[in-house]
């Protein structure tokens, strides 16, 4: 094969099966998808996932956290709580590589369908199980949100302004986050299924534990020197310069100069040269505990430009700038487009595209790319799903159908 030549998504071949609702679970299977895994996602016949009803935007009555979340995936529908939906199922295992289930931990025991039932059919199978506390521990069985688990994890502590309530971002990070670590697992499950006598295994991941796993320094430093740290606002305590700056047109610029030879820099381009000798700047240790004054000379100097100019005058010094964009800002930077990081959704619900996020990480060998958007209609892909894995006839999918099955 020649360099030049095209190859097929790096996950191509692998076949994921995906069960559990909302965010976290189907990410994971989302960044699986992407990357050119089979994809299947089982909904209840009677419940659909709430995520079709999901995000703030409406039109003509759709929504659109679905069509990102659901890209790429052929989506059918099985009932697991009865006995024929649960060997259905079953047969799926056999002939799947990974299994991705976002329920409360002990829900697939009940239904007969943990992992010693389909490890038994399938040895090879990677199951990866996100709940909100993890598999054992005394709060495995509570439910867990996004909101909750960046609670208890620590890191909403660290949000927003010393003395105010802990604002979250306008984001399921905790969901997203669990997604990611379970996508990561499940990718170092199968490669470790390779090596000689290797087999499936399960991959437990929490929302919570995502969320610590984010906390930096702050364990260590708590642990040895009992250090508590708190909100920051709008910069990060012991950095700086680096923080957000009015301009002179009333919009802020982020300007991050925290490193010396980066601050060296900023100095030149403020015709500061004063400031890298000065004993209160000179050093990254000195300027965190000057904090406030570093901060409030460098916002006087930024509020004398508007923010093209100062950017395009950080910009040729070198300085590391940046805005702080809105959605629609973002839809338009030429960075963003020029990367395909912006890529249209054909949306089958209402029969036009719309922008959806970009696949990350890019391969340059085998890059993963938006094939398809999220099916609108439960059950889209059952004829082709369960006639070309399984066999089954239209007759017998008909009956299924009609006992609730399907």
């Amino acid at each position: 094969m020649s360099d030049d030549e095209p190859t097929l998504p790096a996950l191509t071949g692998y076949r994921v099966l995906e069960l559990g609702t909302l965010i976290a679970g189907p990410f994971c299977g989302r960044l699986l998808a992407d990357h050119g895994a089979d994809v299947i996602k089982i909904e209840a016949p009677d419940r659909p996932d709430p995520l079709r009803d999901w995000g703030q935007a409406e039109l003509d009555g759709h929504h659109f956290f679905w069509t990102v979340h659901a890209r790429n995936k052929r989506c059918i529908t099985l009932d697991l709580r009865g006995e024929r939906g649960r060997e259905i199922f079953l047969e799926l295992v056999a002939t799947a590589d990974v299994v991705v289930e976002s329920f409360r931990p002990g829900t697939l025991e009940k239904w007969g369908l943990g992992y010693d039932v389909l490890s038994d059919r399938n040895a090879r199978l990677v199951l990866a199980r996100v709940s909100g506390y993890g598999q054992t521990g005394p709060h495995s069985r509570r439910p867990g949100y996004a909101s909750v688990a960046e609670g208890v994890s620590g890191m909403r502590h660290l949000n927003g302004f010393p003395g105010g309530p802990p604002p979250r971002a306008a984001l399921s990070i905790g969901d997203s986050l669990a997604g990611m670590f379970a996508a990561q697992g499940v990718l170092t499950a199968l490669l470790a299924r390779e090596r000689p006598g290797g087999r499936g295994q399960v991959v437990d991941v929490s929302l919570a534990e995502s969320c610590l796993a984010m906390l930096e320094s702050t364990i260590p430093d708590f642990s040895a020197t009992g250090l508590v740290r708190g909100p920051g606002g709008t910069r990060l305590e012991g950095l700086a310069p680096s923080n957000l700056y009015r301009c002179a047109d009333d919009r802020w610029l982020i300007i991050a100069a925290n490193q010396d030879t980066v601050f060296a820099r900023l100095c030149a381009a403020m015709d500061r040269d004063d400031l890298v000798t000065d004993p209160r700047f000179a050093t990254h240790t000195a300027r965190g505990r000057n904090q406030d004054a570093i901060d409030a000379i460098v916002a006087e100097w930024a509020a004398r430009h508007d923010t093209a100019m100062l950017t395009a005058i950080l910009e040729s010094a070198g300085v590391v700038v940046g805005p702080v964009n809105t959605v629609a800002e973002v839809v338009d930077d030429p960075q963003f487009r020029a990367r395909d990081m912006l890529v249209p959704h054909h949306d089958l619900a209402i029969d036009r595209d719309v922008l959806g996020p970009g696949v990350v990480p890019k391969l340059d060998r085998t890059p993963g790319s938006v094939r398809w958007a999220g099916p609108p209609t439960p059950g889209a892909h059952n004829a082709e799903v369960f006639g070309d894995l399984l066999g089954l006839t239209e007759g017998e999918l008909a009956a299924l159908t009609a006992d609730g099955v399907i």
